[in-house]
């Protein structure tokens, strides 16, 4: 199908993906430097965010307030997460994303963790502009960095007693060394099977 398209429909192809991949990549940043407006204002109106087992949160405005209980960016931390490997599969104004983090997570004498995620997410084009839908953070780990993974993971985030989640966590699973593969978006890109835990 992809031959059959025009140039200018490639071409606008490419300039989707690439604006869905520049959106992801500057909530990354954002949240490194707990600039926290700068990231809610990537999320649609009615989107919906859930990292770990720290529940769902629905609505950008919603989103902005569970950002801001998070800590700030102040001497002594560090709150690095790269955004890496994007599969972004486009479906007119709609797009779904997979992507990896890696996540470095420091406050001085008091927390020292390296980690890594699954993003399994969606985008809208709302206006003519990308946004975020719905980003599913799923953990990975989250190890000590002393210690090492083979200690044992740290167990990850639950909900925020100060800010209750709008609702439970929408899947069960644990973070290692439970193991978990969160169901992927597309299908095998050769033999067109979906995954099938």
């Amino acid at each position: 199908m992809e031959s059959a398209l025009t140039l200018e429909q490639r071409i606008a192809l490419l300039e989707d993906e690439r604006a869905v991949i520049r959106l992801q990549t500057a909530y990354g940043y954002y949240v490194d430097k707990a600039q926290w407006d700068e990231a809610a204002d990537l999320f649609a109106a009615d989107s919906t965010l859930e990292i770990a087992g720290r529940g769902l949160y629905r609505g950008q405005e919603r989103i902005r307030a569970y950002l801001k209980c998070l800590p700030s960016l102040m001497e002594g931390t560090v709150f690095n997460h790269m955004q890496l490997q994007p599969l972004i599969t486009l479906d007119g104004d709609r797009a779904s994303g997979r992507w990896r983090a890696i996540m470095e997570v420091a406050i001085r004498d008091k927390v020292d963790l390296v980690g890594e995620a699954t993003y399994e997410n969606r985008y809208v084009r709302d206006q003519g502009v990308w946004k975020i839908a719905q980003l599913h953070c799923f953990v990975t780990y989250y190890a000590d960095w002393k210690a090492g993974l083979a200690a044992g993971g740290v167990p990850m985030g639950t909900e925020l007693p100060e800010f209750p989640p709008d609702a439970p966590q929408t899947v069960d699973y644990t973070s290692f060394p439970g193991v978990y593969i969160p169901p992927y978006h597309y299908p095998n890109p050769v033999t067109g099977k979906a995954w099938q835990p």
